[in-house]
């Protein structure tokens, strides 16, 4: 079912991408579209050693009759941990602590310059979060609430449905430590966003999204934030921070995770 899902999502969000191609001969420039790859690294060395890093692609598309963003983020983090072996001793392991991956798109078609119809989904695979896997989709209405030289603030709200898998936990059974999958969920959710954009300056600029999915088992937040500055016309600096929530988690996993970033921005 997973599977299916995550191809489901990919046939239709290329799908909308091939036709809207074509529309763009005859529409003017490249047809409203736009990109952003950020990248960011970092290493420390000697008492303690950690490795870091996070890469971000994204595609948007705004013209008089589509309004669509396309997404893949990924994590990965190590560093080392001490530890204490079966004899006792105290040695030093260098180990994965972060491991994730998510992909998205939302299509919207427009009714007019203000409002629109969407439909959005969304994958993501995290070995060390509250849930290893989730995928959602959903159909809705959105909004552009403000849009001017400087700010931009629309909406989007629409039912959706949605499958994950609580992460795994270790459980002790007759005194030894047994590795226990947790069966997959399913439900009906609400999926709110909303996204703001202001242009502080020629060179800087603030965009925070917010992203809710709600369901009556478990609602899930997530909140983007970042702040960049221009280097160039292509090149800028921005400084990033995530909170995630889990409303319900498993006993000794907690509700709240978030990542602070700071990346290169290449826009196309």
């Amino acid at each position: 079912m997973k599977k299916t899902l995550i191809a489901g999502l990919l046939l239709a969000a290329f799908s909308s991408f091939a036709v809207q191609a074509q529309d763009t001969d005859s529409q003017a420039a490249n047809g409203g579209w736009s990109g952003s790859g950020e990248f960011g690294f970092a290493s420390s060395t000697g008492n303690s050693r950690s490795e870091n890093i996070n890469a971000k692609l994204g595609l948007s598309q705004e013209n008089e009759q589509w309004k669509n963003n396309f997404f893949v983020d990924a994590l990965r983090s190590k560093s080392q941990q001490t530890l204490v072996d079966t004899d006792g001793n105290t040695i030093k392991q260098f180990n994965t602590t972060a491991n994730r991956y998510d992909g998205g798109a939302s299509v919207g078609l427009k009714l007019d310059p203000r409002s629109y119809i969407v439909g959005a989904a969304r994958y993501e695979h995290d070995d060390f979060g509250a849930n290893l896997w989730q995928g959602i989709v959903s159909l809705g209405y959105g909004y552009i609430a403000l849009k001017d030289g400087r700010n931009e603030l629309s909406f989007e709200i629409g039912p959706g449905y949605k499958r994950y898998r609580p992460a795994d936990v270790d459980v002790v059974v007759d005194g030894a430590v047994v590795h226990q999958q947790q069966p997959t969920e399913s439900e009906m959710v609400g999926r709110g966003l909303i996204n703001y954009k202001f242009k502080l300056t020629e060179n800087t600029a603030f965009e925070d999204t917010f992203l809710m999915e709600a369901g009556s088992k478990n609602t899930y937040l997530q909140n983007d934030a970042g702040l960049a500055v221009s280097m160039t016309k292509k090149l800028a600096l921005k400084v990033g921070f995530q909170l995630r929530h889990n409303s319900d988690v498993l006993p000794g996993t907690k509700k709240t995770d978030t990542l602070t970033t700071t990346n290169l921005v290449y826009s196309f």
